[in-house]
């Protein structure tokens, strides 16, 4: 065999790559969020790598730190012109998704959204921008029907009764899911007597403690990040304010560093968020697989369900350039109308079933609760693998 034919044949039997962005805060205050969510999306594409790809390539991950929005539209537009990828994932933050996907609809780039929950992402009028997971709706209506579905019982009282407080971090996630708890307080008639906002960036909230304990807040639902969350918990202990329920809306609530920061003091904290991995696998199949999966690849258990869900919106999303079978805008989008899965066919036990402005919507959230060290599904019962404790 001659040097130039061996050449020729190498050639001819090499792999090409299909280079896929991934858009998420990989540095900064949301590092770790960031990180965990990519890391749910780098299995995936890992696993399908493995079984050949996409569309005949391989799949290169060309990884794109934004910390702020301003660099999230920086980092889109490296992705979409210089790097030029075919399309781009992420991204965890709501206001990195919102300000990056402006980008790639320009560039007319699908943009695949993993983990922001704010429905402006979705309510834009744009043409391919998807979503796989709930939304902040979802989320702040789950986190008031919990109070009357789980707190109010289990105290024993009119859920009429409780005073209620709305606390967050004043970006786009706790914004528009402070709106909707304001929304769902309303058409249940609960009360709410405080709704404050605050910096996620936040040194001192002993203000914000103080103004709860004064109005005798019960039950405090709570939108913010690690940090904040860190924050709060110890100045409300330095300020003996002990309410009866505090309730996150998935963040720093969901990570085990912020269990590790916080030891007992983040015992009964309630979060409504994602689905965990400690979760009835009866109606998410897969999920152990992916948990054995993610303790080979990363010596370590999953850090919160960032993860997952990341891992299983990537999947379908992969599923979709394949029946597509191309990326481009107008196929891609086709494809995801017509892409279809039961509820309880997945690992996070969600669906698929995509509406008109590219938002899943066979997606749930589900009742988590700090138990002795472990973050434990504890509402709806189908998911619950330990009962609800509430403060008496």
């Amino acid at each position: 065999m001659t040097a130039a034919f061996a050449l020729s044949l190498a050639a001819g039997n090499a792999v090409a790559d299909i280079k896929m962005g991934a858009l998420y805060p990989f540095s900064g205050a949301l590092a770790q969020l960031g990180d965990e969510s990519f890391r749910g999306l780098e299995l995936a594409v890992e696993e399908r790598n493995a079984k050949g790809g996409v569309l005949g390539e391989q799949i290169r991950l060309v990884k794109a730190d934004a910390v702020d929005a301003n660099q999230a539209v920086g980092e889109a537009r490296r992705l979409t012109s210089v790097e030029d990828v075919a399309v781009v994932f992420g991204t965890f933050s709501s206001a990195l998704s919102y300000a990056g996907s402006q980008v790639t609809e320009l560039a007319g780039v699908p943009f695949f959204e993993l983990g922001a929950i704010s429905d402006s992402i979705t309510d834009r009028g744009y043409k391919n921008v998807y979503r796989s997971n709930s939304t902040a709706k979802n989320f702040a209506y789950a986190m008031v029907d919990t109070v009357s579905d789980v707190i109010a019982p289990e105290l024993g009282v009119d859920p009429k009764s409780l005073n209620l407080a709305i606390i967050h971090e004043d970006g786009l996630y706790g914004k528009t899911v402070a709106e909707f708890q304001t929304e769902r307080a309303k058409e249940l008639g609960l009360n709410v007597v405080e709704t404050l906002p605050y910096s996620a960036k936040a040194v001192d909230l002993s203000a914000l403690i103080l103004r709860l304990r004064g109005a005798k807040v019960d039950v405090v639902l709570q939108t913010s990040y690690q940090n904040d969350t860190i924050l709060f918990f110890r100045q409300a202990k330095s300020a003996g304010f002990k309410p009866k329920a505090m309730i996150g809306a998935g963040g720093g609530y969901s990570l085990a560093d912020t269990a590790k920061a916080l030891g007992k003091d983040i015992e009964g904290a309630f979060n409504i968020d994602f689905p965990q991995f400690l979760t009835n696998e009866k109606g998410a199949p897969g999920l152990g697989a992916f948990v054995e999966a993610y303790k080979e690849r990363y010596g370590m258990e999953p850090r919160s369900g960032h993860s997952l869900v990341n891992y299983v919106g990537a999947h379908a999303f992969l599923d979709i350039i394949e029946d597509a079978g191309s990326t481009d805008g107008d196929k891609v989008r086709e494809a995801v109308m017509a892409y279809k899965r039961p509820v309880g066919s997945t690992a996070t036990g969600w669906g698929f079933d995509f509406a008109e402005n590219g938002q899943n919507q066979a997606v749930t959230t589900t009742l988590m609760q700090w138990q002795d060290g472990k973050l434990v599904t504890v509402w709806p019962e189908a998911a619950a693998v330990a009962k609800p404790i509430v403060n008496k």
